[in-house]
This record gives C-alpha cells, structure tokens and sequence, in this order.
C-alpha cells in the first residue's frame, strides 16, 4: 500500500512501494461497502446545482458571462435580472426516459435544477442585457457605462 495519490485512477496493491503515487486509507473498504452512505436526492441535485460552470469577462464594452449547458434548448433555461444589479441564470435538465429493457453501465451526466446568480457592477446597463444560446452554450452580454472622464478646467493664475 502507497502513501501518496495515485494519479493514473486509484490503483492499490499490496506491495508497499515508497514511490507509488497511492494513499493508504484506513477507511476505505468501510466507505465501499454495501452499508456505504448514499447520499440524498438533494444532495445530488446540490451538487448538480454547484457544478454548473459560468465564466464572466469583463471587456471594455461589456461584462459577457459564458456557460456551457450541452443538450439544454433555449425554453429550458431562464435568464433574469433582479432588483439590486442581479444576474440570475438557471434552469432545468430532465432525467433521460429509462426503458423496461435497458441495461445501464455507466451515469454520469447530471440532471437536475442549476441556479447561479452574480452581483454586477454599478457600471453595468441592466436594461440592456442580452442573451443567445447557441451549439449548448449560453451568452449573457451586459453593456458597461461609458465611464466619465472627469473634465479639467485650466485655472489661470493671477499675479
């Protein structure tokens, strides 16, 4: 047994190698057991709602939030804007219909409600956001302000 991660998926054996990239762990065979906890319903949805991955960017132009959300049609998404400069996107992803005959090897799409939901800047024109969905990926396009450049007057000098 190893004392450190293996990076290649877990492998463990029983040969003690100093060098090996596995982590012995005394809990393991009790976490991988039948009597294993199994998380909730909730929870899995928690985690399917924390997982939804967003990017924001700011350009000189406009704040563009991008997230990617495959097999998602535009009727299954929601893109709203709350008092208080908030951007909230969510939505939903159905579970796939399951046959009577299918035999499943392997789940690992998630499904499940996802909400994230983001602060803007003063700066941002909240009147304005826009919004497209296009081959799974979601682009929200704010507008900023065109900042102010404060004006300078010159002070003659008397004397």
């Amino acid at each position: 047994m190893s004392l450190i991660p293996s990076l290649f998926g877990g492998r463990r054996t029983e040969v003690f190698d100093p060098f090996s990239l596995d982590i012995w762990d005394p809990y393991d065979r009790l976490l991988n057991s039948s009597a294993a906890i199994v998380p909730s319903p909730s929870a899995r949805e928690a985690s399917a709602f924390a997982n939804t991955r967003i990017d924001w960017k700011e350009t000189p132009e406009a704040h563009v939030f991008k997230a990617d959300l495959p097999g998602l049609k535009k009727e299954e998404v929601k893109v709203e804007v709350e008092e208080g400069r908030i951007l909230q996107i969510s939505g939903e992803r159905g579970k796939e219909q399951e046959e009577k005959n299918d035999k499943w090897h392997r789940v690992e799409r998630s499904s499940g409600k996802f909400l994230r939901r983001f602060r803007l800047p003063e700066n941002a024109k909240m009147d304005q956001v826009k919004a497209s969905l296009e081959n799974g990926v979601l682009t929200v396009t704010i507008p900023k302000e065109e900042e102010k450049k404060p004006e300078v007057k010159p002070v003659q000098i008397s004397g």
